[in-house]
């Protein structure tokens, strides 16, 4: 028996063929069951498993048509909201074996790792509920591609930005106002990290009519040009040098600070133990007090042989620690953004909302931790996208639960999940009969915590997303014991 919010999620499924729509059904409510098992045993039998790798090795189904219903579903939820966070970020999918390589896999790096990569637009609230992908682009990078890093200065200035990875952040940006411009009852803040620091993101998200706003973390210490907005064309070089006032940084350090807080600071790992930018350097969580200054410039556009580029005017807003602990480097953000600074309260709203992209690498890691998209077997890449699309909406899924138990704790539980779950899961967990009043969702989203090896005890912070994919793992085996010989099916029994 399918879930009942898989025939929600997937009505608008396309395939061609009813027997295709009905598959991709199957074989959602299989993975969403067992996130983190192999796809044999996520099936449960042979026949199921034939099927599953047979509808992935379908040439007729692509990976944009399998998630499709998806983001159809994605775009509702959003209509439905005021204000949404449009979050976009790349991640790499390392598919590297010892022996047999996964044909059309590309490079990753210079090294021998083979995999691909997707870059993601997904839609949060402002309090991190996630709404769902609302676009997505996978891709494989040729044998014979060279990096930005592999090119002399001259080379990368003389290649057109639509010749490069780096343009997916632009052309995603676009996605994102040509739907949002269908929607104008919301409003869209498009967030990015210092990658998106490209001079042709910030000139589109800045045209008119602007349908999405943005924030993006800079990465380049750009110059800033202190006599207004002007074109560049209407400078020649010796009177736009003259007009230089600085670099981006000491520009905004010139501010005075409006106001300090105390933000909390993830901690991570080094990558690339060679890159040795500060942004790229490991550190420890922590709670770092922060000075917050925020300026208006003018930023002057790089030279382009190919386009003349305007000088565009941006918001800054400067994030940076007061006393780093000895051997850290400080933290400090340097945002840019379309959103207006006016006031205390709009400059404490830009880094507020900026706060909710770490969230993607929270989906990131959902779905190569828990649903170990990187561990399936296929023999060709095609065959891995269209897994991957369905592993993106279990991972979704998986985030919602854990978030919307955070955020509506007070409603009833038989919102999200059926009376054969709670039911399960009360009585394993309470060692005692449920109660005949549904629990409240909090309480419920801890039961199938602690099932996953959550510690219920008075702690202040809620349940993860590993403990709950764990937990949502087992409930789905005791709901499905509940109903075939427990009291759910004694129940069906007496009403017979």
């Amino acid at each position: 028996m399918l879930a009942p919010w898989i025939g929600q999620e997937l009505r608008t499924t396309a395939l061609g063929d009813r027997r295709l729509n009905e598959r991709l059904q199957e074989i959602l409510d299989q993975l969403s069951k067992h996130p983190t098992a192999s796809i044999p045993s996520a099936c449960g039998g042979y026949a199921e498993t034939t099927a599953a790798y047979r509808f992935f090795d379908n040439d007729r189904v692509t990976f944009a048509e399998v998630l499709r219903p998806h983001i159809d579903a994605t775009w509702e939820r959003i209509e439905q909201q005021t204000f949404v966070l449009l979050v976009q970020d790349t991640t790499e999918c390392d598919v590297t074996r010892p022996e047999h390589q996964v044909r059309g896999a590309g490079p990753l790096d210079r090294g021998t790792r083979r995999g691909g990569l997707l870059h993601l637009l997904h839609a949060f609230t402002p309090d991190g509920t996630p709404l769902g992908t609302a676009h997505a682009v996978p891709w494989s990078r040729a044998e014979d591609a060279r990096s930005c890093s592999q090119m002399s200065s001259w080379q990368r200035v003389a290649t057109p930005l639509e010749e490069k990875e780096s343009y997916r952040w632009v052309e995603t940006l676009r996605q994102a106002q040509r739907a949002a411009a269908l929607r104008p009852q919301t409003k869209f803040v498009c967030l990015a990290d210092s990658e998106a620091d490209i001079y042709e993101f910030l000139v589109a998200g800045l045209s008119e009519p602007r349908s999405v706003d943005w924030i993006v973390r800079a990465c380049h210490d750009r110059l800033v040009q202190h006599d207004g907005v002007v074109h560049s064309e209407e400078l020649d070089a010796a009177a736009s040098d003259a007009v230089l006032h600085g670099r981006l940084r000491e520009e905004v350090l010139a501010a005075p600070v409006l106001f300090t807080q105390t933000i909390q600071v993830r901690g991570r790992k080094t990558k690339y133990h060679c890159d040795r930018r500060g942004r790229r350097q490991p550190r420890q969580s922590r709670a770092a007090q922060v000075e917050i200054r925020a300026a208006k410039v003018a930023l002057r556009p790089p030279r382009r042989p190919q386009a003349r580029l305007p000088v565009i005017a941006v918001n800054v807003v400067l994030v940076r620690e007061v006393d780093p602990p000895e051997g850290e480097e400080a933290v400090e953000w340097i945002l840019l953004t379309s959103l207006p600074i006016d006031t205390l309260e709009q400059v404490r709203q830009v880094i507020q909302a900026y706060c909710v992209r770490w969230l993607i690498e929270v989906f990131f890691r959902t779905l190569k931790s828990g649903c170990r998209i990187e561990e399936r077997r296929f023999e060709d890449i095609e065959r891995f996208w269209r897994a991957l699309a369905v592993y993106l909406i279990v991972t979704w899924r998986t985030l919602f639960v854990c978030r919307i138990g955070r955020e509506f704790p007070d409603i009833n539980c038989e919102a999200v999940f059926e009376p054969s779950e709670w039911q399960s899961a009360y009585q394993i967990v309470h060692r005692q009969p449920p109660p005949s009043t549904p629990p409240c969702l909090g309480d419920m989203v801890r039961l199938v915590a602690q099932l996953g090896g959550y510690v219920n005890r008075k702690r202040p912070d809620p349940p993860g997303p590993q403990t709950v994919w764990r937990g949502l793992e087992r409930l789905h085996d005791m709901a499905l014991c509940w109903q075939v010989f427990g009291p759910g099916a004694q129940a069906v029994g007496a009403v017979v």
